[in-house]
């Protein structure tokens, strides 16, 4: 599974940015996708996951009611719209998928592919 990120950049505190990721995985609309960041000097952490049946998303807690995850089967590809934004929210954004049946987790390691990650800055 190749995973492509795009979509970020420079924004104010309290703008919006919406961060794309494209499969180029068959199996894309079975696969379990997930958002990561990583900010200088931090550990990566979790942001938000989407299950491949659709029912479950799951968000930390400090981007809940801000950004949203969303997917479009046909065009292999997950989006987070992130709106209200922080300056804390600043990170490389990386996306993440799971091909093998699983309970949808925030955890690192229940994800198998990656992408190349993507710059998110907030200036406030």
């Amino acid at each position: 599974v190749q995973l492509q990120a795009s979509g970020g950049g420079l924004v104010q505190a309290g703008g919006s940015l919406r961060l794309s990721c494209a499969a180029s995985e068959l199996f894309f609309s079975r696969s379990d996708m997930g958002w990561f960041r990583q900010a200088p000097g931090k550990e990566r952490e979790f942001v938000a996951a989407d299950s491949w049946g659709g029912g479950v998303t799951l968000y930390a807690d400090s981007v809940k009611g801000r950004f949203a995850i969303s997917r479009d089967n046909a065009k292999n590809t997950v989006y987070l719209q992130m709106n209200s934004l922080k300056a804390e929210d600043t990170a490389i954004y990386y996306c993440a998928a799971r091909t093998k049946w699983g309970t949808l987790s925030g955890t690192i390691s229940y994800f198998q592919h990656w992408g190349q990650g993507t710059q998110v800055t907030v200036s406030s």
